[in-house]
């Protein structure tokens, strides 16, 4: 199953001429998630043309404008597009009522489609099915969470010599060995631990919002696939990113090697970098080597590990 992000908005607190607010697009198969939604993320998204359909879930991590606001111009868009399907908007618990109550005052209770929104606390799971996205706690000015999408652990690998030695036609008894099932051939029980191998991880996407480095991302990212962390500033300004409750490239990268991750991309650039966000990059590849800069409408394609 194809597994894709599209960095719609990177920048941080307010845009730069190359970076939008910020908001990330996750698409798996069909679906469409999208994780924070900065002013005009609905325009980045038909310029990146990632489509509207599929998309019923958006993820907020905290309730500052430059993460949120872009849904009032969402939801407007997807009104004129003659949308029916319900959209939920998921934020931190605290704040549920106060983005619902927006939704009342400009009058969204007489959309063509419903809207829903539902609060969220550390280690609350919504399932998708194939996969899942739990909710952390992350180090904010205000009430914040972050978001982990984590894919349903995949069946072992097949053995198709072992299964021929033991006798067992191809065809649909292989089917049912993969999904669990025993089968039996010429009067013998063959056990699915007798052909297929242990179950194989799926992946796991972690996005942080914006945060002080803590504790909960390092447990909740461990061994991810992709970490993408608030980086908002060079160590230089230590202090301001303290007061500020956000990440140095440094601090991110150090959480990224803690947590064992494949990837580390950093996200929400201060406008201060946005003609060379180079200091950042160093800074974080002198801790931690596979790392990038995400930029506007930038995507990639997360693959299986085997």
């Amino acid at each position: 199953m194809q597994l894709k992000i599209t960095f719609l908005g990177t920048s941080g607190t307010v845009p730069s001429v190359n970076r939008n607010p910020s908001a990330i697009l996750i698409q798996y198969g069909g679906e469409r998630i999208l994780f924070d939604c900065g002013e005009g993320t609905q325009r980045q998204m038909m310029i990146a043309r990632t489509g509207f359909s599929g998309l019923n879930s958006v993820f907020i991590t905290h309730m500052h404008t430059d993460h949120f606001i872009g849904v009032f111009g969402l939801i407007e868009t997807l009104s004129l597009n003659e949308r029916r399907d319900k959209l939920t908007f998921y934020v931190p618990i605290e704040k549920a009522k106060f983005l619902a109550t927006l939704f009342r005052m400009f009058g969204y209770h007489h959309l063509n489609f419903p809207i829903e929104v539902v609060g969220l606390s550390d280690g609350d799971e919504v399932n998708f099915g194939r996969f899942r996205i739990v909710a952390f706690k992350t180090e904010h000015t205000t009430p914040s969470l972050g978001y982990a999408l984590i894919e349903r652990d995949r069946p072992g690998k097949f053995d198709r010599a072992k299964a021929e030695a033991l006798g067992i036609p191809p065809g649909p008894l292989y089917a049912k060995l993969v999904r669990g099932e025993s089968i039996e051939i010429n009067g013998k029980v063959i056990t699915p631990d007798m052909v297929v191998g242990p179950p194989r991880p799926g992946r796991k996407i972690v996005y942080t919002g914006d945060t002080r480095p803590c504790e909960r991302t390092v447990e909740i990212a461990k061994d991810a696939d992709i970490l993408i962390h608030d980086a908002s500033f060079t160590s230089d300004l230590q202090e301001w990113a303290e007061e500020t409750k956000h990440s140095t490239a440094r601090e991110a990268a150090e959480i990224a090697k803690r947590a064992g991750v494949r990837q580390l991309i950093l996200t929400h650039i201060s406008a201060r970098y946005s003609k060379d966000a180079t200091p950042l990059l160093e800074e974080a590849k002198s801790v931690f080597e596979n790392v990038i800069v995400a930029e506007d409408l930038m995507s990639i394609e997360v693959k299986y590990r085997d």
